[in-house]
């Protein structure tokens, strides 16, 4: 007798799960190694060693190395596997719909930290291969290009909220606002000057709303 449809979903299901939580233990392990020795000299060999799976697990589950640290940035970005994009996250929609351009900001600089605080070494590794690796000069680029469409869509909210400060134009506002919440920024002032997450919050809010507003 056949199985049921039930029953045949019910093994699916025990199969993506499985499949997820492999996936999951290889970006684990992957970013790990890419933060504490280094992209190019991470192999796949190490990969599976670190997770505890066949080198033939790992190609059948990414097939390169670069789709292993494309996967890995994505989960650290967004903090979960979730496909969801990042214009459409709680935190975001919640930022762009506050009628208070002060809070927009708060929460624009906030959801940058959090997302900082699971991803800012792991976008270091990115962008430091990317001046000699092509393929991730690529995966650097997108990055910067996605980056640059949620802070347009922040600047387009907030000059609807409140003039901004010399007329600057919507495009001008979100190069500010892409530099001052970059992940160069955030590793420089936090990884590399010692300041606390804290600290940077309270300084990227200040500097988004004099560079940006007239308020105060």
């Amino acid at each position: 007798m056949s199985e049921t449809p039930r029953r045949q979903a019910g093994r699916e299901d025990g199969r993506a799960a499985r499949a997820r939580a492999t996936r999951s233990r290889i970006t684990t392990a992957a970013t790990e190694l890419f933060t504490t020795t280094g992209y190019t000299t991470t192999s796949i060999t190490a990969v599976a060693a670190r997770a505890g799976v066949s080198e033939q697990t790992v190609y059948y589950a990414f097939g390169t190395k670069r789709a292993i640290l494309a996967a890995a940035l994505d989960l650290a970005i967004a903090g979960d596997d979730e496909p969801v994009p990042t214009l459409e996250r709680p935190w975001v929609r919640d930022a762009l719909a506050d009628p208070d351009p002060l809070a927009q900001l708060r929460c624009q600089v906030a959801g940058a930290g959090d997302i900082y605080l699971r991803a800012a070494q792991l976008l270091d590794v990115v962008r430091s291969a990317a001046t000699t690796d092509p393929d991730l000069a690529e995966v650097w680029a997108t990055n910067i290009d996605q980056r640059l469409a949620v802070q347009r869509v922040f600047a387009e909210a907030l000059v609807r909220k409140t003039p901004l400060r010399d007329g600057l134009p919507t495009h001008v506002a979100a190069d500010i606002a892409l530099t001052i919440l970059s992940p160069e920024t955030y590793n420089l002032l936090v990884g590399t000057r010692g300041w606390d997450h804290s600290r940077w919050r309270a300084w990227a809010t200040d500097a988004l709303i004099r560079l940006l507003t007239t308020l105060s």
